[in-house]
C-alpha cells in the first residue's frame, strides 16, 4: 500500500510562474550542454540529459515532460515510487540514481528503466530477481568510486562505487543476470578537487568495459556544478537538478 496523498499532491498543477521558471532554467541547461558539446567537438544530440526532480513535486516532472524532458532522475524509492506512478503515461524513462538497499530491489524495478548505481554483487541478483517478476528489461550502470570523500552535492547519490578493480566482475554479472542489460558506468567526481581528471580517468575505464560489452555506452556523469567537465571528458548522460529545478531548500 503507498500513501494516497503522496498521489493527490502530485496531481496539483505547477502554477505560470513555476511553468515560467522550469522553462528558462531548462533552455538555458539545454544550451549550457549544447554549447560544452561543441567545444569538445561533439555532436549535443549524443548527450541526454536526466533531470532530477528529488523533493520536487510530481508537477514538475508534468511541466518538464511538457517542455520534451523524457529522462527523469530520482534517488530516493520513497519518493520516487509515489511519483513515478503519479505521472503514469507521459512517457517518461525513470533513472534511479541513488544507494539502493537489496530489499528496495523489487519496489525500484517495478518503475525505474535504468539503475546507475550497481555497486556489489548482492545488488545485481536483487534487481535480476525484480526485472524478472515484471517481465522487463532493466538496463544497470556500475557506479564507480572515484576517490569521494564527505556528503555528495544535493543532486546525486550518496557516497558508494565499486572499486574500479570491480568493474569487470560486476559487469559480467549484470551481462549474465536475466532481465539485466549492462548499460555502461556512473561516478560523481571528487569532492573540493577539479573534476576533469576525474571524469577522464572514468573515461577511460568506460572504454575498457565497452572493449569487452560494446552495447555498455552510457557514460553518466556531471551536475549542475560540474557538466562541461563532464561531457568534455565524454559523459553521454548529465545528471541536472537544482540548475533546473532551483536550489533546495
Amino acid at each position: 500500500m503507498h500513501d494516497q496523498s503522496e498521489d493527490r499532491a502530485g496531481e496539483q498543477q505547477a502554477s505560470p510562474a513555476r511553468v515560467a521558471q522550469i522553462r528558462a532554467n531548462l533552455a538555458a541547461v539545454r544550451e549550457e550542454i549544447a554549447a560544452a558539446a561543441r567545444a569538445a567537438n561533439r555532436d549535443p544530440a549524443e548527450i541526454t540529459l536526466i533531470a532530477v526532480t528529488k523533493t520536487y513535486p510530481a508537477s514538475d516532472v508534468r511541466v518538464l515532460a511538457e517542455l520534451g524532458v523524457r529522462d527523469v532522475g530520482e534517488n530516493r524509492d520513497q519518493e520516487a515510487a509515489p511519483k513515478a506512478r503519479a505521472t503514469a503515461g507521459l512517457g517518461l524513462r525513470w533513472h534511479f540514481i541513488g544507494q539502493l538497499q537489496t530489499n528496495k530491489a523489487v519496489s525500484v524495478a517495478e518503475y525505474a528503466d535504468y539503475v546507475h548505481s550497481v555497486d556489489r554483487a548482492r545488488l545485481v541478483w536483487a534487481l535480476s530477481k525484480a526485472a524478472v517478476r515484471y517481465d522487463k528489461e532493466l538496463t544497470c550502470l556500475v557506479q564507480v568510486d572515484l576517490g569521494n570523500a564527505g556528503p555528495m552535492d544535493d543532486d546525486t547519490a550518496a557516497r558508494g562505487g565499486a572499486h574500479p578493480d570491480q568493474i569487470p566482475a560486476l559487469a559480467q554479472a549484470i551481462a549474465e543476470a536475466p532481465g539485466l542489460k549492462i548499460g555502461g558506468l556512473m561516478a560523481v567526481a571528487p569532492l573540493g578537487a577539479d573534476p576533469a581528471p576525474a571524469f577522464e580517468r572514468l573515461h577511460g575505464l568506460a572504454m575498457s568495459l565497452r572493449s569487452e560489452h560494446p552495447s555498455a555506452t552510457m557514460i553518466s556523469a556531471g551536475m549542475s556544478g560540474d557538466m562541461r567537465q563532464a561531457v568534455a571528458a565524454g559523459a553521454t548522460h548529465v545528471r541536472i537538478g537544482s540548475a533546473i529545478l532551483g536550489i533546495r531548500g
